[in-house]
Parts: structure tokens; C-alpha cells; sequence
């Protein structure tokens, strides 16, 4: 009974934080790792932003950036014609890259967002643009 007491002493106890320091690599390169490169990539997001960038606030809000204050960190972004609202530059949640080109392109080629890209005897569907005026009760 004495000798099996020794043995078990004598285990080098860094054999059992071992299991605990693997899940900690583990954990750090799976989860905190990633966020910080996030959180790197938004802060140099919202530093770039210029007048004339379009944008999306964290809320949803699209808008064009009309006007920077560096001093206070506030952007005052158009929202509609006349339309201005001030928000925090960290309010930004990402910019809008412009493909205005692209978008014309796809529009006059057959199965671009512009058409169906069917011909009338096809099998095309027609879709009726006018609002439904029946009323449910």
C-alpha cells in the first residue's frame, strides 16, 4: 500500500496543465486571433472614409459621405436629396464600392438583372408592377 501512494505522487504535475494550456493555443488561434484582424480591418475602414465614399451605417442607413470632421470624429453623410444626418465615424459599418459600370453592362445583356433573357415565345413569365388594390378585411 505504501509503494502505490509514491507513485502516484511522483507525476510531474505539468502533465496535468497540459491538456488546459493546449486548450488555451487552441482557443486563442481559433477565436481571439480572428477577431482582432476584424477589428483591424474596421479601424482602417473608418480612418479612410472621404468625402464622396458611400456608405452603410451600422444601423442599416445608406448614405454619401458629404462632409469629415477629423476633430470629433463625426461624419455627416446624405441620406436622400437635402437629406443629412451626423453620425460618429465609428458608426460606419462598411463602404460601398462603386460598380456603376458593371451594372449597365448587365442590364442590357440577356440574363442580366435588366431582363429575363427569354424572347416572348420562350416561355418568359410577365410580371404586373402595379400594386394589388384589393383590401383584406
Amino acid at each position: 500500500m505504501f509503494i502505490a501512494q509514491q507513485t502516484t505522487q511522483g507525476s510531474n504535475p505539468l502533465v496535468a496543465l497540459l491538456p488546459l494550456i493546449l486548450l488555451g493555443f487552441v482557443f486563442y488561434f481559433l477565436m481571439i486571433r480572428p477577431q482582432q484582424r476584424r477589428s483591424r480591418q474596421q479601424q482602417a475602414l473608418i480612418r479612410s472614409i472621404e468625402v464622396g465614399d458611400e456608405v452603410v451605417t451600422g444601423g442599416g442607413i445608406f448614405g454619401v459621405v458629404v462632409d469629415v470632421d477629423d476633430d470629433e470624429d463625426v461624419v455627416t453623410l446624405e441620406i436622400a436629396d437635402g437629406v443629412q444626418i451626423h453620425i460618429l465615424r465609428a458608426g460606419i459599418g462598411r463602404k460601398i464600392e462603386s460598380y456603376d459600370d458593371d451594372e449597365e453592362d448587365e442590364e442590357d445583356a440577356p440574363g442580366g438583372r435588366g431582363g429575363a433573357g427569354l424572347d416572348a415565345g420562350q416561355g418568359s413569365v410577365v410580371v404586373d408592377d402595379q400594386p394589388d388594390q384589393t383590401k383584406e378585411l
